[in-house]
């Protein structure tokens, strides 16, 4: 049976997107939190940053299994701010971010319903302005083949989208990519198939890891 992982994602980088929504705006700022105590800290300062808006409502979400959230309304009714921002940020399968949307009040009357889509759409345009990663469980695989085998690896690993991270090329060749932990029989298989056992495989530690804008990136054990 096939390890299983899930993909996780995660703000590289904060972002800041505006909205308009009959002349009130609603001014989302995204930011990557580790820990409770960097959220609350995030949203009081963008509420000094603000403090003429009428509103500053918030919402975070820490673990890899998003166990800890929060959300506020900051003097919006009930249920129309904090709560429908978390759900896109639950719904987008993110982890450990905050948002904050701000309001600078236009003089016209949303209702219940057009606050709820307009604090949902400032906080999907402030994830799209940010720099979101996927973080996934995966291992290592340093293979050594012939010149034969070189050409099947390629159009394998190209078929997967596995990046090859790097090649060496000797008497034989050798490869270094990483494989997603849910891929590791699969891609093993299919490898003994191609190259008939020649191939020779060596595997890694797990680790997590993302692909930066196309660089590996090895997460911290403890991040």
């Amino acid at each position: 049976m096939a390890e299983e992982t899930t993909a996780l994602n995660y703000v590289r980088e904060g972002g800041e997107g505006e909205i308009i929504e009959k002349k009130s705006r609603f001014i989302c700022t995204v930011r990557p939190v580790e820990t409770e105590e960097e959220a609350v800290a995030f949203i009081a300062e963008m509420k000094k940053k603000y403090w003429d808006a009428r509103h500053n409502c918030s919402a975070f979400v820490l673990g890899d299994r998003q166990e800890l959230t929060r959300c506020s309304d900051d003097g919006e009714p009930a249920g129309t701010a904090g709560r429908p921002m978390l759900e896109v940020l639950l719904g987008r399968g993110i982890h450990n971010a905050a948002v904050v949307v701000t309001r600078y009040f236009g003089g016209v009357l949303l209702g219940t319903g057009g606050l709820v889509r307009a604090y949902q759409s400032a906080v999907q345009a402030g994830l799209d302005a940010s720099y979101i990663m996927e973080r996934r469980e995966g291992r290592k695989l340093t293979v050594g083949t012939d010149y034969n085998g070189v050409g099947k690896l390629q159009y394998l690993f190209g078929k997967e989208q596995i990046s090859i991270l790097d090649s060496q090329y000797a008497a034989d060749v050798t490869m270094e990519v990483m494989i997603p932990l849910e891929q590791k029989e699969a891609i093993e298989k299919e490898i003994t198939e191609l190259t008939s056992g020649n191939a020779k495989l060596e595997w890694g530690d797990p680790v997590s890891y993302g692909m930066n804008r196309g660089e590996l990136e090895i997460f911290p054990k403890n991040s």
